[in-house]
């Protein structure tokens, strides 16, 4: 081979390269700008939350958190504990002539625990996070230096809640159970619902039923979300998708889906927030398919994810 003709497989081989490594990363940036960093919340809108508030005719309120505890299954490595003391108070003694006496709470443990949210720092495609946010440039050991879950606004927005055990006709839904577009679709059309633009969408499963009663169930396996169900909610530009499950995606995956992909399309793909382990039992009981949905996030600086208690209103 000539030295012009080296030169020109060369340059090919460069341009190639450089191409492969846009297109690579067209996937990660986001649609609001370079500096973006709270993803869906951006559709998030006064408006959003007037519609929302029109949604409450009998002004029942719903607290969509589980009770959490040391006992509470929870994915891989995670654990819990709380521990209450009384500073300065040894032996009983009180503060000051009034003998004011005080306890504290000491958490320890896995913000994953529990009811959550899934922020945008926490899941990631190769060490490429959402608006293409590289792991080493932003994770460090005391927080998110961006991404961090001190960012999201207030949460108030219609919520629909889609009961698959009503779907599927079976109570728990049982484990590796996907619904995706066909499923999504077919029982918002049974409730007589649609889903929108900048809505939190939640699935009933029946699966925290089994929470205290076969937690090695629980937290082996589940019911889920799907992956074209995740990309036909990324579609309709939903805030947050939720179960009552703790990984929201059905698990054993589907064939041919990779390790919590379903989070990998939600999250670092297009900015949707995951919401695990909803308590959606009352709701459907009282057939609320459709509601007022209020979330305010713990502020903590750099935080990747969040303990919540959602409360929906009717």
């Amino acid at each position: 081979m000539s030295i012009s003709a080296m030169t020109r497989l060369a340059a090919a081989l460069a341009l190639a390269t450089l191409a492969a490594g846009t297109s690579a990363q067209e996937w990660c940036r986001s649609k609001y700008g370079p500096a973006d960093e709270v993803g869906a919340a951006n559709l998030l809108t006064p408006q959003l939350a007037l519609e929302a508030a029109k949604l409450v005719k009998t002004g029942k309120a719903y607290r969509l958190g589980v009770e959490t505890n040391s006992k509470t299954p929870a994915f891989g490595p995670r654990s819990w504990a709380l521990a209450i003391n009384q500073p300065g108070q040894v032996g009983g003694v009180g503060l000051g002539p009034t003998k004011t006496n005080y306890n504290d709470d000491i958490y320890m443990g896995y913000v994953g625990t529990g009811s959550q949210i899934d922020g945008l720092g926490h899941i990631g495609v190769d060490n490429v996070y959402y608006n293409c946010h590289k792991n080493s440039e932003f994770v460090q050991a005391n927080g998110l230096s961006k991404l961090g879950v001190e960012k999201l606004p207030p949460f108030v927005t219609r919520g629909v809640v889609l009961d698959m055990t009503a779907y599927f006709g079976q109570n728990p839904v049982p484990e590796g159970t996907a619904f995706n577009r066909k499923e999504i679709d077919e029982q918002a059309r049974r409730q007589g619902v649609e889903i929108r633009k900048g809505d939190i969408v939640l699935f009933h499963t029946g699966w925290l039923q089994l929470v205290g009663k076969d937690d090695k169930r629980y937290i082996s396996a589940e019911p889920g979300l799907g992956k074209e169900g995740a990309e036909y909610l990324a579609s309709k530009q939903v805030v947050a998708v939720g179960a009552d499950t703790w990984a929201l995606e059905v698990i054993p995956a589907e064939k041919g889906a990779g390790v919590f992909e379903v989070h990998q399309i939600l999250i670092p793909k297009h900015g949707i927030y995951i919401l695990e382990n909803i308590d959606t039992t009352e709701l459907v009981k009282d057939k609320g398919w459709e509601f007022m949905f209020v979330l305010g996030v713990s502020r903590m600086t750099g935080g990747v994810q969040g303990i919540i208690n959602p409360i929906a209103i009717r």
